[in-house]
């Protein structure tokens, strides 16, 4: 059961300049846009997916395709090992099909955009986590925080989200692993546990009771 892993990174090739032209890309065959879709250099959020493994891809595919075309380029996508999948999932990639608008001229036959969620993003959070630390460390921005009434009791809300954050990025790292639906449950013991004490403040927790 995936709990909190559900930010996507997105894809879109190819990409045209305002003018129309584009002498970069010239092929937009099907084989062609979905593997430019898993190739780093068209993400569009700052992570790279080189290390890590997909948890679930959606290819839609806009133009003139042939489904067999999306079969043959899938094959040769697993033949060529050219995705990483979680090792305690499915590892397949759904395609949607697309008609071309009439009303937007574009100059390739096919284009792609893909939505993905990849165990990667979790240094985009890392990053901002950090960002964050170096910033409470100096008591940055903090006094306009404390004016407001939201804060008047206290910053112990900046203290809980980072928290959920921190439990987001384990949660993250710990889905690369066969073993991640095993740390889910202990997870979700752990929490139990730690609800029950607090249901109880002043009882000694009991082992075993619920």
């Amino acid at each position: 059961k995936i709990k909190q892993q559900s930010y996507l990174n997105n894809r879109y090739t190819p990409l045209s300049l305002a003018d129309g032209h584009d002498g970069a890309v010239r092929k937009t065959s099907v084989m062609d846009v979905m593997r430019r879709l898993l190739q780093t250099k068209n993400i569009m959020v700052s992570c790279s997916t080189r290390k890590g493994c997909y948890i679930s891809i959606l290819d839609i595919i806009q133009g003139e395709v042939d489904p067999s075309q999306v079969h043959k380029s899938l094959q040769r996508i697993r033949e060529r090992r050219l995705a990483a999948f979680i090792p305690w999932g499915p590892a397949s990639i759904q395609v949607a099909l697309s008609r071309k608008s009439p009303y937007v001229k574009t100059a390739h036959r096919v284009s792609g955009l893909m939505l993905a969620n990849h165990t990667s993003i979790h240094t985009l959070f890392a990053r901002a986590l950090s960002q964050y630390d170096k910033l409470k460390n100096r008591n940055a921005f903090i006094e306009a925080y404390r004016q407001t009434s939201m804060f008047s009791d206290g910053l112990g809300e900046f203290d809980d989200a980072r928290e959920v954050v921190q439990s987001l990025i384990e949660e993250y790292k710990a889905s690369e692993s066969p073993d991640y639906i095993r740390w889910g449950l202990q997870q979700e013991e752990h929490a139990a546990s730690q609800a029950a004490l607090e249901r109880m403040p002043g009882e000694p927790g009991l082992p075993g009771v619920r």
